[in-house]
């Protein structure tokens, strides 16, 4: 099916970023699970509740416009969640440290894929007047950001790196 208008391509991108939410919150657990710093576990385990809730909203706005949210599979995002699980996963590491360092770059790597989508989301919403889904969606990117943010000061400020290193 040909994509013609904004409005074709709002839908095509909103199922595009619930998949990908779909697809991150399974290995965003998991990254929780394996990361020894208790703060950047506990920042894990919150991005997992925030993927959680995007994904409710996504579901929300994808019901009011009748369109399936698991219409589309985003591959993107798969080869992100592939990535993340070879090299924080199931890499051999001789130290913790060095794993929680590789853990924020996994997880950082799929938030900025998803600061990508809503940041998206939110310009189109805009333009279609949809101004309900764009404070719901910017809310979420929001979100998205404040995570992102967390986890450069995990790294940073936090001291992961430095115990890396």
């Amino acid at each position: 099916m040909a994509i013609n208008s904004l409005k074709e391509i709002y839908h095509d991108q909103l199922q595009d970023i619930y998949s990908a939410c779909k697809q991150s919150l399974d290995v965003t657990a998991e990254l929780g699970r394996a990361a020894t710093d208790k703060e950047l576990s506990e920042a894990l385990i919150a991005g997992s509740k925030g993927i959680s809730e995007g994904m409710d909203a996504l579901k929300s706005i994808c019901a009011e416009h009748d369109i399936d949210p698991e219409g589309e599979h985003c591959k993107g995002m798969e080869g992100l969640v592939k990535e993340a699980r070879a090299h924080a996963l199931e890499e051999d590491f001789g130290d913790d440290d060095a794993r929680d360092a590789m853990i924020i770059t996994q997880y950082q790597r799929m938030v900025h894929y998803a600061l990508a989508g809503y940041g998206c989301l939110v310009a189109f919403a805009n333009r279609l007047e949809k101004d309900g889904d764009a404070a719901v969606l910017q809310r979420h990117l929001d979100e998205t950001y404040d995570g992102d943010r967390r986890m450069t000061e995990i790294a940073t400020k936090g001291g992961v790196n430095k115990a890396a290193a």
